[in-house]
């Protein structure tokens, strides 16, 4: 679920970037270090030139599947046009290097800043009670055991949000602690639309209770930036987070992911007091 540009739940980050081999041509902007938009694969025509025009350079190689098909990776990369909530014009900039080798520092260092609830991310309870919230129930408190462990992908039909009629047709096994749901948001490709879709499938309210009510399930994943339909938003999410035992992961990388038990493995950030936080998901094929 998104939040407000300019709440709290906005961070910074400073992280060390590997060092990027230098370019014959020197460029006077230390921002030529990064890709425009950066991690993309469209490159600027003119930057995959430049650096084509090195010779013997090293090319990195971005993947999603690991081992041979053993490991996927389910989170998003992120770049400056990835959704981001109730926007039309993506995430935008939000990664800069203000120190930069080139510009005569010793290493290059970068500077993050962006919403929380970007990209592949995880709600504390604190996102919708403000109790919680002061409380202290932020990412920090989560449950790693709720987050790592055996899951079920399952495929929600097509053509409808997820109602209680729909968990029950799903027929989910008494047992099952942790569930991602693929939804027409895959299909439809909705996390790689800079355009924020208020037309994306999620839970209702009543389905958001009916899992609550009919089955063990403990962490609900889903495929684009929230878990709760746009037409019941607060509702459902107010249901899955009251008794603070259900974690949402929301915005996972759902495409070729075949309906089936997985391993995942899903880390947050330690965000002291941050009621979201960017989460890197994998699942491990056994």
């Amino acid at each position: 679920m998104g939040n407000n540009p300019n709440s709290p739940g906005r961070f910074h980050l400073q992280i060390c970037a590997v060092p990027l081999l230098m370019l014959n041509t020197v460029l006077s902007s230390s921002d030529f270090a990064y890709p425009p938009p950066y991690g993309l694969d469209q490159a600027s025509a003119a930057f995959t030139a430049t650096r084509s025009a090195a010779s013997d350079e090293i090319v990195p190689v971005r993947r999603e599947v690991y081992g041979g098909g053993r490991i996927i990776d389910i989170s998003h990369r992120y770049h400056s046009e990835m959704p981001s909530w109730d926007s039309s014009d993506g995430l935008g900039r939000f990664l800069w290097l203000p120190l930069s080798i080139k510009n005569g520092s010793l290493a290059n260092n970068s500077e993050m800043k962006i919403p929380t609830h970007t990209g592949t991310h995880v709600d504390a309870p604190g996102h919708v009670f403000d109790q919680y919230f002061d409380a202290g129930f932020d990412v920090d408190t989560l449950d790693l055991d709720v987050l790592n462990g055996p899951a079920l992908v399952v495929d929600v039909p097509r053509d409808k949000n997820i109602t209680a009629e729909v968990m029950e047709s799903l027929n989910i096994p008494k047992g099952v602690k942790r569930v991602l749901f693929r939804t027409l948001n895959t299909d439809r490709r909705l996390m790689y639309k800079k355009e924020f879709d208020t037309s994306y499938v999620g839970f209702m309210k009543d389905g958001a209770q009916w899992l609550k009510d009919n089955t063990d399930i403990k962490l609900v994943g889903i495929d684009y930036l929230s878990v709760a339909a746009y037409d019941d938003l607060l509702p459902s999410h107010l249901v899955f987070l009251e008794g603070r035992d259900i974690v949402l992961v929301e915005g996972l990388k759902l495409d070729g992911v075949r309906p089936g038990i997985y391993s995942v493995h899903c880390l947050p950030l330690r965000l002291l007091g941050a009621e979201g936080s960017p989460i890197r998901c994998i699942l491990i094929n056994d």
